[in-house]
């Protein structure tokens, strides 16, 4: 079939990448001058199944409510005059019970089990390189009892498949040298052993690359999809700034744009923005860097080694659609960098920027049809979009092909 995806990002690339391997005459539309320039380019870096626990949870409304009265926390909320936030909210809040938190990260976690297996997979018949390190991820915390309930949050996923071990400050400054000099700050960390991180823009670009060179895709930068042309039960056209262009399928992987999109169609997408700032500093020579990416518990800002740089990334704020940012807003960063990593980077060259996530409520991506017979859905993943992108652009790609996705579907947001 001749199938239009919609969206350049590492979600959107890896989509065309199965189609056009599995033989569709496939063209990507990306509205930037090039690939993975958004929340791809932004990303943590990390690959973290072993951090795949669901936002909603008995916690998250707490946290909201601090933020509101002025707190520095890892989820906030401001207050804007924007209906759809306050829907979105609502059904978030109805997900942060125990019971539903559970569920719903174990269906995040065996979808990002299943993803990275995908990746391995590509990553060994394409020869990819993306500044991969697979040593695993560091979850640390700084007191001995957030240290031991992190164990026993761990623990849900430890019992599903995902290797961990529980390492005191020696072993964490023995696995990592950088963190000798300062491992009287640390309790410890648990360190899940199939973690990993990368650039997800650098494996986005190298994708694309082998997807046109070998299965004949057709890249077309600096399109912007404004609406699609819907008629009955069939998306007839894209509605794009070079004019309307046609496909027998459409896949709808434009992050954060996709709701907006979607409703041009009168589809209702449950995704909202969740803003989070990412930071990237050129390493120090002869300086002190981390050599396994990571999460600080206390602070939530993850960290990794892109080649010759330090990515930092922290937060989610829930404040629409919006790009901005100010200096204050990377005071955390800033704080940890001092704290954890004084010698690791060039804090004065850093790039700062903000990404925005597409969130659902629950956690899970929106996969598979909509109200249209022709029209696909890959979005919604969140902040797992690094983790989650190879496994549900096979998931989508086997759905277009007539295929049953290898992946058990139940539990997952499928839309039909």
């Amino acid at each position: 079939m001749k199938t239009l995806v919609l969206g350049g990002g590492v979600v959107g690339v890896t989509t065309a990448y199965f189609l056009a391997k599995a033989g569709h005459e496939v063209t990507l539309l990306e509205e930037k001058d090039g690939l993975g320039l958004e929340a791809s380019g932004g990303n943590a870096g990390i690959i973290a199944p072993g951090h795949s626990f669901a936002w909603a949870s008995p916690r998250a409304p707490r946290m909201l409510w601090e933020s509101l009265r002025g707190a520095e926390t890892a989820i906030r909320l401001r207050l804007t005059a924007d209906p759809e936030l306050y829907a979105w909210g609502l059904r978030f809040l109805r997900e942060c019970t125990s019971a539903r938190a559970r569920r719903n990260t174990l269906v995040k976690l065996r979808l990002c089990q299943y993803s990275q297996a995908v990746m391995n997979e590509i990553v060994r018949a394409e020869g990819l390189e993306y500044h991969a390190i697979s040593k695993g991820a560091l979850y640390l915390h700084r007191d001995p009892r957030e240290l031991e309930a992190g164990i026993k949050k761990m623990a849900l996923l430890a019992e599903h498949g995902q290797k961990q071990e529980i390492l005191d400050a020696g072993a964490v400054a023995r696995l990592d040298p950088v963190f000798e000099p300062v491992k009287d700050k640390i309790a410890g960390a648990i360190r899940d052993l199939g973690d990993s991180s990368g650039d997800a823009r650098v494996f986005t670009e190298g994708l694309a690359r082998i997807a046109r060179d070998k299965h004949s895709l057709t890249v077309r930068l600096g399109t912007r999809v404004t609406a699609l042309r819907a008629s009955a039960d069939r998306i007839d056209g894209v509605e794009t700034s070079h004019g309307t262009l046609s496909a027998d399928a459409y896949v709808l992987a434009l992050g954060v744009g996709s709701a907006r999109v979607a409703r041009t169609a009168g589809v209702r997408l449950p995704i909202y923005p969740a803003k989070g700032y990412s930071s990237t500093f050129p390493l120090k020579a002869g300086g002190l860097s981390p050599t396994i990416p990571g999460v600080d518990e206390k602070w939530l800002v993850g960290w990794s080694r892109l080649g010759d740089r330090l990515r930092l990334t922290s937060t989610a704020e829930f404040t629409g659609y919006d790009w901005g940012w100010t200096p204050r807003d990377f005071s955390n960063i800033r704080s940890l960098a001092r704290d954890l990593f004084p010698d690791a980077a060039d804090y004065e060259r850093g790039e700062y920027r903000a990404c925005l996530r597409p969130m659902t409520p629950d956690g899970p991506p929106v996969l598979g049809l909509g109200r249209h017979r022709n029209l696909f859905l890959n979005s919604g993943h969140g902040h797992m979009g690094w983790t989650m992108a190879c496994g549900t652009a096979r998931i989508v790609a086997d759905l277009i092909s007539g295929r049953m996705p290898e992946l058990d579907l139940e539990g997952l947001t499928v839309r039909r």
